[in-house]
């Protein structure tokens, strides 16, 4: 097989480039490791950026996202039973959308069947090979049977356990990892969400956070032991939890009921440094993860996909490399951007074990100067709602 670039990995970041590409006219190849079906069932994030919601449009993969999404222009935070309210609308106007990563993803595999692109499943034992020379190649298995695809470029776009990354060298790459001593609890429930908007709430007992895909399936999270079990938490375990941790006037009108999903997702902040080596591009969460505090896992693979798509098209269409040359130093300059306020919202929020009497005083200084400064809140809005691209 030859195509102009092949793609690793057939999760959102990896189809998103795929069909941008393909409607500029840049052949392109989608590599997956498990099946559509089974990337489907995956349950991530729901609150995408404006600059994400824009290049769905511009992928051609949008109709359904505007039909059945719904505009989030603040959020509700809280410290025990403090809660104030910061409007996006009074700093910028530039909502966030609510629409379940599931569905963007599905979203885009009916784009990219309806225009014929080709994508392969079942896809194992990959090997990337020259990716210092002007002529690339992968070979892999695909439903058992030997493939060899040769390309001018490729993206790994296949995660933090995905083979993309471990082909940069390991003198040439250097790997920045936090880890977090506690993880969060999900839950999805067929239950109205609480409130209109998110509620981010700290409290003693640890971190909150409720959420919502539509007006009648709703996400919420408590934080909880890295070493934790969702064998160990009930229903009404997890419901009579979350209660405490949120403000009365959200917690007394809580509607509960059976989840529909329970799952246990660690924390960690992680960079690599580059992001390119030779041929080879990373996009998402094979270069970088962030907290979910603050939803800009999925946002800044968004990112990242923007500035290779028009490196990719600048050279195809004006012979120009210097987007290629440069991707890895522009996407990381944002990518530390969304790193530390991702870092600082969960340094605030969260109950860490070693925390001592002055920590505690110091995140609470922290929200009050949040609630009572509108500069705090401007720039809170700009970095939650979205750093521009450029």
């Amino acid at each position: 097989m030859r195509v102009q670039v092949a793609i690793i990995g057939g999760g959102p970041s990896g189809l998103l480039l795929g069909q941008l590409l393909h409607n500029a006219g840049v052949e392109t190849v989608v590599l997956e490791r498990k099946t559509r079906e089974y990337v489907l069932t995956r349950i991530r994030a729901g609150v995408l950026e404006r600059g994400l919601v824009e290049l769905m449009e511009e992928a051609g993969a949008a109709d359904r996202l505007h039909a059945e999404s719904y505009l989030h222009k603040g959020i509700v935070l809280s410290s025990n039973d403090n809660s104030f309210d910061i409007s996006f609308d009074k700093y910028l106007d530039k909502p966030m959308t609510v629409y379940g990563q599931t569905e963007l993803t599905r979203d885009l595999y009916d784009a990219r069947e309806r225009v014929g692109a080709a994508t392969l499943f079942n896809v194992d034992d990959v090997t990337l090979n020259d990716l210092e020379s002007g002529s690339p190649g992968i070979d892999c298995q695909v439903d058992g049977e030997a493939v060899h695809i040769d390309c001018d470029y490729i993206a790994g776009c296949d995660g933090f356990h995905g083979v993309s990354r471990q082909h940069i060298p390991v003198g040439k790459r250097k790997e920045y990892i936090k880890e977090y001593p506690f993880g969060w609890l999900g839950i999805m429930s067929e239950t109205t969400p609480v409130h209109h908007e998110l509620i981010y709430s700290n409290s003693d007992r640890g971190f909150a956070l409720c959420s919502m895909r539509n007006k009648n399936l709703s996400r919420y999270y408590v934080q909880c032991d890295s070493n934790d079990n969702v064998e160990n938490w009930s229903d009404t375990a997890f419901w009579e939890e979350l209660k405490r941790r949120l403000p009365s006037r959200f917690s007394d009108c809580l509607e509960t009921g059976p989840s529909i999903e329970k799952s246990i997702a660690p924390l960690r902040s992680f960079v690599c440094e580059p992001m390119q080596w030779g041929r080879l591009f990373l996009c998402g969460d094979a270069a970088h993860i962030v907290p979910p505090t603050g939803a800009k896992g999925l946002n800044t693979a968004a990112s990242d996909v923007r500035y290779l798509y028009e490196a990719l098209k600048l050279y195809y269409f004006d012979n120009d490399e210097t987007g290629l040359q440069h991707y890895s130093q522009t996407a990381l300059t944002r990518v530390w951007k969304v790193e530390r306020f991702s870092w600082w919202l969960t340094s605030i929020l969260h109950q860490f074990p070693d925390q001592s009497e002055f920590d505690i005083k110091i995140q609470q200084a922290e929200i009050a100067f949040l609630q009572q400064s509108e500069a705090a809140q401007a720039s809170f809005a700009v970095n939650y709602v979205g750093l521009p691209y450029w």
